[in-house]
């Protein structure tokens, strides 16, 4: 998403333990944040001179935590649970710099998920693996994932993993992008 809107930057990866945020938080809102934050500082803490944007998005359905899927069966059984049920999908952001969080934003969206056939858990896993495996609620938006659902509620963006109509607005009040 960044790419695409031109936003120029490096990936570096992020060494915190999720388990142990979605251990000690049950609200999907929370546990978004915590880690986007959680993500930007832990980064930030070695680029002091850089502002670090973490993002992080979860999935709850029937007041259930889904994580990504660990091997194809195990996204064949989710999928089976959300047929015919609402995702609940958070996608949060953070900007830091020096170890300090500057700003966050995390924004929701409802996703209905039609019923879904058997036949069909099968043939979509069979185009989208293993790049739906690593997609917290087994979908991709811009692809095949779009046959899931129904009806959607909520930000584009938020669903692709990341509320970036605000994220621009505060890299634009930051001098980070020209306004």
């Amino acid at each position: 998403m960044l790419e695409a809107a031109g936003v120029e930057h490096d990936v570096v990866p992020a060494r915190i333990d999720e388990d142990a945020v979605k251990a000690r938080l049950s609200n999907g809102s929370e546990i978004a944040a915590e880690l986007a934050k959680a993500k930007a500082l832990d980064v930030s803490t070695d680029r002091t001179k850089d502002w670090v944007i973490g993002s992080d998005s979860v999935v709850t359905v029937a007041g259930r935590l889904f994580d990504k899927p660990v091997d194809r069966a195990h996204a064949a059984e989710h999928l089976r649970f959300f047929s015919g049920r609402s995702i609940q999908l958070t996608s949060a952001v953070a900007l830091a710099r020096a170890g300090k969080i500057e700003w966050s934003c995390c924004d929701s969206a409802m996703l209905q998920v039609r019923e879904l056939s058997e036949e069909f858990i099968g043939s979509y896993l069979d185009a989208e693996w293993p790049e739906v495996s690593y997609c917290v609620g087994v979908f991709r938006i811009e692809g095949r994932g779009v046959q899931l659902f129904e009806k959607i509620e909520g930000d584009h963006f938020a669903i692709l993993g990341m509320p970036l109509f605000p994220l621009l607005g505060a890299l634009r009040e930051r001098g980070v992008i020209a306004r």
